[in-house]
């Protein structure tokens, strides 16, 4: 191809690839366009073992004074005329002399707000001291309430909680009936109130526990975000609501260790497992009938000696294994006797045959190479040579 040809070649191929990646970036720039996504990650801080972190938030911006603490200790922060405490975590906690301090701060003017205890697997579990002493009765019914707010969704709440009956009180307010169980009581209590409720769920940051693999991309729902809850929640705070501290009891509700290894770690623990089943897989035993076991090397003398001479016996060569016991016996009879290993021929059989007080003819024969073909006189004079042997 002359040179003009191959000039003309290449700028036909730089313009066919110049319209190529025009073509793909005027159908990309037509079919996508940028948009906002906004992720919602998992809380952090403390709001991540604090249930009550958005409410002491809350109470905050609307210029109420708040503290949360993981414990009550009355001795440390003990409240005032006007304070409301928030038990978050059941009242089982206390002993009888907490609750006898905290009902007579409540007759001075104090607010309190405790739950029922939560459903257990077990039951007859009695209620805590401070709820028999208000005349408070848990039950197993934890049916829903309906809730409605003006403006709002139909509502359910009190799903997880326990209903309770009042026992020789009159609620100034109460939601429920006698007969199904109440999921909220007002108890006046001296010049304070006691707040009863079933649960408190709708006072948390999200609702109770998230799930640890939702969407990124829903914004969280539950717990202080929805209105109904916010409306709620003042209803139920309005007594002391500005008056004095709120104080906010808790109890850390941190993820087992379990749990945030099953939840959060599963890229490594799932990897690990599948490796672990695939090496059983290929060390375990093929399927079928069992097999037996396969025979093991044997390394016993005597059997060896046993299996060399039967191979000498058999071969002709029985002589040198009746040699070998006839030398073992002289030779134990020159360290025992050797007044008589010193003897020959008649002599050393009279003298052996006086030493062990055994038959002449026993001890001449013993001492007499057999035939290779008579086996019965071989064994025999093999065996009285041992016995004169272990004799000696």
């Amino acid at each position: 191809m002359k040179r003009p040809g191959k000039v003309a070649l290449i700028v036909a191929l730089t313009l066919l690839g110049g319209l190529l990646i025009a073509a793909g970036v005027y159908w990309f720039t037509r079919n996508y366009h940028r948009v906002d996504q906004t992720l919602y990650l998992p809380p952090n801080g403390e709001a991540a073992y604090n249930p009550l972190y958005a409410l002491r938030k809350a109470l905050e911006a609307d210029g109420v004074k708040a503290q949360s603490r993981q414990r009550l200790a009355l001795d440390a922060h003990p409240p005032g005329p006007r304070d409301t405490v928030l038990l978050f975590n059941e009242a089982s906690g206390l002993d009888a002399v907490q609750a006898e301090r905290l009902l007579d701060w409540v007759e001075g003017g104090g607010h309190l707000l405790v739950r029922t205890p939560p459903q257990r697997i077990w039951d007859g579990s009695p209620d805590p001291l401070l709820l028999q002493w208000l005349g408070v009765e848990s039950t197993d019914d934890s049916s829903c309430a309906d809730l409605q707010v003006e403006g709002q969704r139909a509502h359910v709440e009190f799903c997880r909680g326990r209903r309770f009956r009042l026992h020789d009180v009159e609620p100034e307010l109460a939601w429920g009936d006698l007969d199904a169980g109440y999921v909220y009581a007002r108890l006046a209590h001296g010049d304070g109130h006691v707040d009863v409720l079933a649960d408190f769920d709708f006072l948390t940051n999200q609702g109770g526990a998230g799930n640890p693999f939702g969407d990124p991309l829903k914004a969280p729902q539950g717990g202080l975000r929805d209105p109904p809850h916010q409306a709620l929640a003042r209803q139920v705070l309005a007594p002391n609501y500005g008056a004095g501290t709120m104080h906010l009891v808790y109890a850390a509700d941190m993820p087992s260790l379990l749990r945030t290894i099953l939840f959060r770690g599963w890229m490594v623990w799932l990897p690990l497992l599948v490796a672990l089943l695939a090496w059983l897989w290929s060390r375990m035993q093929r399927f079928g009938p069992p097999l037996p076991a396969p025979p093991m090397d044997r390394r016993s003398l005597l059997e060896h000696v046993r299996a060399s001479g039967d191979h000498l016996f058999r071969y002709g060569r029985g002589v040198l294994l009746y040699i070998a016991a006839r030398q073992a016996f002289l030779s134990r009879l020159r360290r025992r006797d050797p007044v008589a290993a010193a003897l020959a021929g008649e002599a050393q059989i009279q003298a052996v045959a006086e030493r062990l007080d055994i038959p002449v003819e026993t001890v001449r024969n013993a001492l007499q190479t057999p035939s290779t073909q008579d086996k019965a006189g071989f064994r025999d004079r093999i065996s009285t040579l041992i016995q004169l042997r272990n004799r000696l």
